[in-house]
């Protein structure tokens, strides 16, 4: 029978489109990129410039592309822009978000336990926070968190300043009055304990905070004080180089739920990609450290630092009043607080 030259060209039509679906097999299927979306809060970046944590968080996809010779990719999303904030560690934990680098106290109104990661003076330095990864309260916060469906895949600690649109804050008599802000639940007690009004933001919005008038100063860490330019609108600021009472775990997280569901080794190269980004967030957080003096110098702001005298007289009011309180939460407050003690 001949085919007319409308029934050839559909023909031929039919048979172009159901090409790609012949050709697919489901081994091809089974073989394409599964891509994780990775979120937080800080400016944007590159591998190379930048706040260092997007810069981590880029590190760790190129490292985890490589091991898995593609299997897993990334879609990185800063400055909040997937979702707010705070509401990433929720979405963690339902495995709406695959992993996010989130300040762990963030999440205490949710899970009380984790404002041990931003407890004032309880951390004193960066040897002493890493510390715990190893210690028996790294091993209660890891399980806590895993049974809460959240794991940990890079230890993250960061010293942090204070920037202040009134006068040089070192010492607790320095607060009084001030509308400040600590960043959580505990460190806003002992600050509410020294004489301050306690505003609560994330640290993404401090600089229209402060440039409203609505916060005269707040304590985060070297590396977002830089980041965010607060020193465009800030008088003084204290460098935490020399210590500080605000030392924050902010880790590299991953959804418990998405970790499951990945092959064993793509399981282990995120493991290994996460434990191998910890050197470089330890020298990159000193750093800021130091670099906070240098660029709030640089724009006129006086530059202040903490004695061990301030710190002693931070550390008498944390006792009596932040870790009061959260040992009096629960049982497993008041445990995860003795065993951070117990790291020297």
């Amino acid at each position: 029978m001949t085919l007319t030259r409308r029934a050839s060209l559909g023909a031929a039509l039919s048979a172009a489109l159901a090409a790609p679906a012949l050709l697919r097999s489901p081994a091809a299927h089974a073989a394409e990129a599964k891509v994780l979306k990775i979120s937080h809060q800080f400016p944007g970046g590159s591998a190379d410039s930048g706040d260092f944590r997007d810069r981590l968080v880029r590190r760790f996809a190129t490292a985890v592309e490589q091991k898995t010779n593609g299997s897993l990719k990334f879609e990185i999303y800063p400055g909040s822009s997937l979702m707010k904030t705070v509401a990433q560690f929720s979405a963690l934990r339902r495995g709406a978000l695959d992993l996010s680098l989130y300040p762990l106290a963030y999440a205490g109104g949710e899970l009380p336990e984790v404002n041990i990661g931003l407890m004032p003076s309880l951390v004193s330095t960066y040897e002493q926070g890493m510390a715990w990864k190893t210690a028996e309260v790294g091993k209660q916060l890891s399980a806590l968190l895993d049974a809460k469906g959240v794991k940990i895949l890079t230890w993250i600690w960061q010293a942090g300043g204070i920037a202040s649109r009134a006068g040089a804050v070192t010492a607790p008599d320095d607060v009084k009055g001030l509308k400040f802000r600590g960043g959580s639940r505990e460190m806003d007690l002992m600050l509410k304990q020294a004489g301050g009004i306690i505003s609560s933001v994330p640290s993404n919005e401090i600089y229209p905070a402060m440039q409203t008038g609505s916060l005269d100063a707040a304590v985060t860490s070297s590396t977002s004080l830089i980041s965010f330019r607060l020193e465009e609108i800030a008088k003084n600021v204290t460098s935490g180089r020399k210590g500080s009472f605000w030392f924050m775990f902010e880790p590299l997280l991953m959804s418990k739920n998405v970790f499951d569901a990945l092959t064993p080794d793509q399981q282990a190269a995120i493991t290994e990609a996460g434990t191998a980004q910890e050197p470089f967030a330890l020298q990159a957080a000193k750093a800021d450290d130091e670099e906070l003096a240098t660029v709030y110098g640089k724009a006129g702001v006086k530059v202040s630092d903490m004695s061990a005298a301030d710190l002693e007289k931070w550390r008498a009011i944390a006792r009596d009043t932040a870790w009061k309180d959260f040992a009096a939460r629960n049982a497993a407050c008041a445990n995860l607080l003795k065993l951070a003690e117990a790291v020297g």
